[in-house]
Formats: structure tokens, sequence, C-alpha cells
């Protein structure tokens, strides 16, 4: 009866250092990532890994196919980082202007924030989220403002923002 139960388990590739080599097939806290060649111990990866679908075998056949995965997500990264910075260019050369009520000072009664510029940049057909425009503040005064785009880790550019008052309407009395 010991032996069956011995049997049950294919017998898995050891490691340099004594320990069950295993390919990561999702990422695991405190192990590794998704594709990550890993070495534990027996018990962990036929109780744990194994069963719940967190890693496999790490064959030659399995590392090679690994590579050509990553290959292809290095190629679609590139892509992805080439069409950022296109975007960084095409929002550094932009100026936008956005008008609010202000008083005579130059002080706004509300303040422009990080959806007023997004709104904004729809209208010059840029589309970005809130959380890209990273603002020091908001801005509640009247004039010229550098405000910072943040597309990627890699790529952040910069911005002019001119917030004016909005135009009076002539004719009143």
């Amino acid at each position: 009866m010991v032996k069956t139960k011995l049997q049950r388990f294919k017998r898995l590739p050891l490691g340099k250092h004594g320990g069950v080599e295993l390919l990561l097939i999702q990422s695991v806290d405190g192990l590794g990532k998704q594709g990550d060649v890993v070495e534990v111990r027996p018990g962990y990866a036929n109780n744990y890994l194994l069963p719940q679908g967190l890693a496999t075998e790490a064959t030659p056949h399995h590392k090679r196919m690994v590579e050509k995965h990553r290959a292809k997500l290095m190629e679609i990264e590139q892509a992805r980082l080439k069409s950022f910075r296109d975007l960084a260019d095409a929002v550094g050369k932009l100026s936008l202007t956005i008008e609010a009520n202000a008083n005579e000072e130059g002080h706004l009664y509300g303040s422009v924030t990080a959806p007023d510029i997004v709104s904004a940049l729809k209208q010059h057909d840029v589309h970005l989220t809130n959380d890209q425009i990273r603002l020091d503040g908001v801005l509640k005064e009247l004039g010229l403002y550098t405000v910072r785009v943040h597309l990627h880790h890699e790529i952040e550019t910069e911005l002019k923002v001119w917030v004016v008052p909005t135009a009076q309407e002539t004719g009143k009395s």
C-alpha cells in the first residue's frame, strides 16, 4: 500500500540545491512571477503548487515555450512604449486654455482640477485618465501652469495650462 502511494506522485526534476525545480504558471507572492523557474521543497510542490495549478514541471520544452512567450510580450511592450512616447510628444506640444470664474484679484471661485484638464484634452482628441494628470495642488488662481502628465512608469511629459477668466458677456449694464 505504501508503494502505490509513493508511485502516485511523479518524480519531479531536482534543482541545484536539492529542491524540486518548477515553472510558475501564475505569480505567487514571496516566490516569483509568472514564467519564473523556481526551486522549492518537494512537499510545497506536491501539496500546494501543483494541485492548485500554480506551477508545472520545468521541462526544457516548457522553458522554451516561456522564452518564446516572453519574446512576444517584449515586442508588444516595445510597441506600447512607442505609442506612449508619441502621445507624450503630442501632449508636450499642446497648450490648453481653461476658462474659470475669478474675482478681480485673479482668485478662482472654484478650482481647476485633473478632470477639468482631462475634459479640455478630449477637445484636442487626446484621451487620458484623471490619475495620469499629476497636479502639485489644485489650481486656484489665474495664470500659466506646468502640469506633469504620467503616461507610463518610464514616460512623463509636461503640459502648459492657461487658466483664464471666463469671457464676460457684452451689452450688460
